[in-house]
């Protein structure tokens, strides 16, 4: 029942993902959130995360960040990043990642998700077929209702990692 939220790694940061592994793999394309994913909440894109999107991008990795956000928040931080984007995702809705592998002309065969939260990113990919790393959030401080959120997704990976050491 809960497999439905499950991602399929878990990782500390953007910075222990093997891109180079993933494109071997076949990965092509990678649809990301913005917020406590690549970035603390609200800011704009360091020179860290736009030199990582330089090194995904001359790998022939294509990327499109996908956000609940509105267009003021995500279209200057795909700017920096030169990523495409799709803003009021309205995840987890599916319709959104659907798009964005259209966008990067990926399928759900080539695409890897990336983001901090079950119940929108996770849920989302999942829905959608796409393979997905779900990464620690970066900063503490998260509005209420993310918050409200996290009480659960302690115990949904609790039980994610409980049924990977079986």
């Amino acid at each position: 029942m809960l497999e439905g939220l499950y991602p399929d790694e878990y990782l500390k940061s953007i910075d222990e993902i093997d891109f180079e592994a993933y494109y071997k793999q076949g990965i092509r394309g990678i649809i990301s959130d913005i917020d406590n994913t690549l970035v603390p909440h609200g800011f704009p894109a360091d020179e860290h995360i736009i030199k990582l999107f330089r090194k995904i991008h001359n790998l022939g990795i294509d990327t499109c960040l996908i956000s609940n956000n509105k267009e003021p928040r995500v279209k200057p931080f795909a700017d920096a990043v030169q990523s495409k984007y799709i803003c009021n995702a309205h995840k987890p809705c599916k319709k959104n990642y659907i798009k964005a592998m259209e966008l990067m002309k990926t399928d759900k065969h080539s695409t890897l998700f990336l983001g901090d939260q079950i119940f929108t990113d996770i849920w989302g990919a999942n829905r959608a077929g796409i393979k997905s790393v779900m990464l620690e959030k970066i900063h503490p401080k998260e509005e209420i209702q993310i918050v409200l959120k996290r009480i659960p997704e302690k115990f949904i990976m609790w039980r994610w990692k409980k049924s990977r050491h079986v």
